[in-house]
């Protein structure tokens, strides 16, 4: 399978030696678990997006340091692309800030949580198990590093895991659009360099709980395997 990987953010520069760019990441991830995946990149925070939605069969959101409500010029005409997307029925997974990007491009909407910062690893319920999400689990922990939430969710949205901190952290819409507040891509050692990089930005307190949540082991690997379900699934039904 050909997977377009909708880039929206770089890893910063004293991070890249170590862990990679976030394409680089996801791909590490998706081969891991189906060597014969195929990527194609675009910058879309520089301006690049895909002449068409058919140039890939099945396409990844990537995360972002912006929020889907600044007034960024490449933000208007991706979210276009993304109901293009949907209009013509394509398959799309959206990571954290492409988790916000799917619920603002189709009418919900997206703002800073009073909650505060989201780091570390997150725990969540599974509340609805769709036929793709095998094997199945009661429960969804990923790394997360998020200060905005989805507020509303568009009409054609259904939850499928939760928390008291993220209420809608993992959303499908239909059978062609799924999205993860969670980083399946991020590594417990880039997290915590991530988090220690931002003190000064992020309460000390909440750092702190970020780096003793890492103790847990993170379920990016089956998170993974239900996207490819998913991607997979999804074709099967048109």
């Amino acid at each position: 399978m050909k997977i377009g990987i909708l880039q929206c953010d770089d890893v910063q520069e004293q991070f890249l030696a170590e862990h990679k760019n976030y394409p680089e990441m996801f791909m590490n991830l998706f081969l891991k678990e189906d060597p014969t995946c195929t990527f194609s990149v675009y910058k879309v925070h520089e301006g690049e997006l895909p002449a068409s939605t058919k140039e890939c069969p099945a396409w990844i959101i990537t995360g972002s340091r912006y929020s889907v409500y600044e007034n960024l010029p490449w933000l208007p005409p991706f979210f276009k692309f993304v109901r293009q997307l949907y209009k013509n029925n394509c398959k799309l997974v959206g990571i954290c800030f492409g988790h916000q990007v799917i619920a603002q491009a189709l009418g919900g909407s997206v703002s800073r949580s009073e909650k505060g910062w989201g780091v570390g690893m997150s725990f969540n319920q599974v509340t609805h198990c769709k036929p793709w999400m095998q094997p199945s689990s009661k429960s969804l922990n990923l790394i997360v590093s998020h200060q905005d939430q989805i507020m509303t969710l568009p009409d054609s949205a259904r939850i499928l895991a939760s928390s008291d901190f993220c209420p809608y952290y993992m959303v499908s819409y239909d059978d062609h659009f799924l999205s993860i507040q969670g980083h399946p891509e991020f590594s417990h050692s880039y997290i915590k360099d991530l988090m220690l990089s931002r003190k000064g930005r992020i309460p000390e307190e909440r750092i702190a709980e970020g780096l003793n949540s890492l103790h847990t082991e993170s379920d990016a690997q089956l998170s993974i395997r239900w996207i490819l379900k998913f991607l997979f699934y999804a074709s099967s039904e048109r």
